[in-house]
Parts: structure tokens; sequence; C-alpha cells
């Protein structure tokens, strides 16, 4: 299906930054809702996100209500918006976000400006890269992120290596063990330096089912080889190294949220999270953008971000009928101590906080127990005891925080802190 060129189909009421399931789930909401022009802008040359590189189930229950890998799963949800009227621009770059949803795009026949009413960023995340996490060891051909070695092998038919060691057990790390599998690929081993598997269980069950050795309080110190790996020195819960022999390193989790965009230009960001600051309608700090999915934070499932799509685009519907509440005050939330990691949204709409998304999403980067407590200038606003593991989703119903916070000025903070062995 031909699209209509970007600078001809008329004006543009909303640009969607992004294809994968969120940008996608939100543009067809858009559509369903009855605005006018909706397009998406993928910077690859197909739409679809990273399930386009999962050749694997499980994708689909919450949307389709069938189990389906990935690639169909990505081709599902495209057919699904291009019905609906959404066009879908491929190639297509945005280099440059600018007040007001003015975009600059890097295309095929060269730069290329356009407008648009309001601007959905949809960008997802990527996998911190060997540079990042301070690996130590030589630099050898063989050391791919989960997302390479899903490229490689699904979309290019290569097995590039036949035994390496995967780093990492959240949920991604598991999705690299069946791309694996699929290849013809025997990982050696999967390390993990925390205590147990990060990824909920039954997780922890398939690494031994698919004949992979789980080395859980082991932690990843050098890569050996010369040109490519051929081995990596570990060390293990009681301080011991080992050399285990391999001939690849995959690298998995440890996300950040691709916001290059609003890094590089106007709107605020997050230190916590990585994301663009929002409120409780995914609205950003210039009012014209809007984030959602896994850009607001790492990581959550295809099935999840799909879902924020979707009443992401209904916020911006009704944004654009002007039935938007405007931010004439607000709330500030913040996360302290070293055991919680972020809260998202960062800020409350005043004296609408309870409206808009129904949960508030925190994290914490340890296993604790204690009481999770929001507290203001007045004193606690609001406890719940809990006992959370590293990178487990908690929420916290927003209803029940704007009780307490009603009567404050713009500009309050209510900070979130774990108080551990508190009941």
């Amino acid at each position: 299906m031909r699209e209509p060129a970007l600078n001809r189909g008329g004006a543009i009421d909303v640009a969607v930054i992004g294809g994968g399931p969120a940008g996608l789930a939100a543009a067809t909401e858009l559509k369903r809702a009855g605005i006018g022009r909706v397009v998406v802008l993928e910077r690859e040359q197909e739409a679809g996100g990273i399930p386009r590189h999962c050749g694997h189930p499980p994708f689909g229950m919450r949307e389709f209500g069938r189990v389906l890998r990935g690639p169909v799963y990505a081709a599902r949800l495209v057919a699904r918006a291009r019905r609906a009227g959404v066009e879908i621009h491929t190639g297509a770059s945005v280099v440059e976000a600018r007040p007001g949803g003015d975009l600059l795009l890097a295309v095929a026949r060269g730069v290329q400006e356009i407008s648009a009413r309001r601007v959905i960023c949809a960008t997802g995340v990527r996998e911190r890269p060997r540079s990042a996490r301070l690996i130590s060891g030589a630099r050898v051909a063989g050391v791919l992120n989960t997302g390479a070695l899903q490229s490689l092998v699904y979309l290019k038919r290569l097995r590039p290596f036949r035994r390496p060691v995967i780093v990492g057990s959240e949920l991604v790390a598991f999705s690299a063990i069946m791309t694996c599998r699929h290849a013809g690929i025997r990982p050696v081993a999967m390390i993990e330096p925390g205590p147990r598997v990060t990824a909920r269980w039954p997780s922890a069950l398939f690494p031994r089912l698919a004949g992979v050795r789980l080395m859980t309080g082991t932690r990843l110190l050098e890569i050996t080889g010369e040109g490519a790996v051929s081995g990596v020195v570990v060390e293990g819960p009681g301080g011991e190294r080992q050399r285990i022999a391999c001939d690849g390193v995959v690298l998995s989790g440890r996300f950040t949220p691709e916001s290059t965009l609003a890094r590089s230009g106007h709107l605020q960001v997050d230190p916590a999270t990585g994301g663009p600051v929002v409120d409780q309608w995914g609205r950003c700090s210039d009012a014209a953008y809007f984030a959602t999915g896994n850009l607001l934070r790492p990581v959550e499932t295809a099935g999840w971000s799909w879902r924020e799509g979707r009443q992401c685009g209904q916020h911006v519907a009704a944004d654009l009928a002007g039935n938007l509440p405007r931010e004439d005050a607000f709330l500030r939330l913040e996360a302290a101590g070293p055991a919680l990691k972020y809260v998202m949204p960062q800020r409350l709409s005043l004296p609408h906080a309870a409206a808009g998304m129904k949960d508030l999403q925190l994290r914490v980067g340890r296993e604790v127990r204690g009481a999770l407590v929001a507290v203001n200038e007045q004193g606690v606003v609001w406890r719940e005891k809990i006992h959370a593991r590293p990178e487990r989703r908690l929420l916290v119903p927003v209803g029940e925080i704007a009780a307490g916070v009603a009567a404050q000025p713009s500009g309050s903070r209510l900070v979130f802190e774990i108080r551990e062995g508190a009941g």
C-alpha cells in the first residue's frame, strides 16, 4: 500500500514517532476517535518494532486473543493501523523535535520539515552496549546484544556463533535462548550477578530444560580472545574466578529508553527513568508532545506497551477536542533512597490528579521488604506494605494518592521512599 507523500496529504493532526506496538496502537486509536490525518514515522524500512525480530511466541494474547510469533504479531498491528486509515512512513528518521510540534526528518530524498498539531513519541528502548557496562577485556567480534542477535538470526538468517554465554536474566535473556535454539546455537551458560533470576518464575526452569547452565551470583569480569571471542572470565558468589570457553557473548537486558530526541532537544528528561518527564496523560514539558510505551521507562512487554499506546491515543484525541485539562497547577513526584529507582509519571496535574493513568509505576533496584510510603511536607500521606524484587513492576493507584494531595500548592513535592523493615 502506497502512503500519501508527507507534504501532500494536507495538514497533519498527529505525528507518531516510532512504529512499534505503542506507536501503532496510539495511531490506530486516534483514527478510531475520528482524528483526521495521523502519520507514523518509522526509521526502519518496515514498521512493527522489536517484535519483528522475535521469531518466537508469545505475543498477541491481549491484542488478538491468540498466541502469535513476533513477526506475525507485528504484521497484524501494522495491517490493523492501515485499515484504520493511519499513514505509515518507513525510512523516515526524526532528527530534531522542535517546540510546538515542528519536526525535522531525514528521508530518502534528503531533509524534510513537517508540522503536526500534536506529536506522540514512541521510540521505545534499547539495550545498553558493552561500553556502557564497563566490561574489560579484548575488543573482539562475537559480542552482541539480544536485539542484534535476533536481527542476525531472524532477519538475515545468519548464525553469528555456536556456543555463546548469555549475560543477564531479564525476560529478554530467555528470548535470547529461544533465538539461539531456532538457529541451532547452544549457549554454554547464562550468568546473572544477582542471587536469583530477574524474570518471574517459572522462567528460571527454562535454561535447565534447554540444557543451558544457569549461574546466579556470578559476575562477568573479562572477555578474552584474539579477533573473536574465545572465552569469558567470571567471578562466582564466593569470589572465586573461572574461565568459561565460548565463542560469543550475548549482553541482554539493562534497557534504557531511546530518548535521544528529547535529550538533544527541548523536552525535559527524567534522569531516573531516562525518558521524558510526563504527567498523568503522558503529556511532556511541551504540551504539543506526548510520550508512551517503553520510552516512559525501561522496560515492559509488547502487550503492556500496546495498552499504554491505546490510552495515549485516547488522551491525545481528547486534547485535540479541547477536553483535556490544561496544566495550570501540578505536583512533582520523586523517588528517593537507594532501593527505589523511579516513579512515573513524574507530575500530576492538579486539581485533576485522579484522571488519566490509573496507576503510578515504580521499580526497585534490589529485593526489598518493608513499607512503600509517599511523603510531603505534612508527613506520610500514603503507605503500603511491600515485598518487591528487582525490576518488578510496582503499581500505586493514582486515586489513592490523589485523595491526600488535592489541596497541595502548585510545584509541591510528593516523595516516594521505601522504609525497609517497616510494616
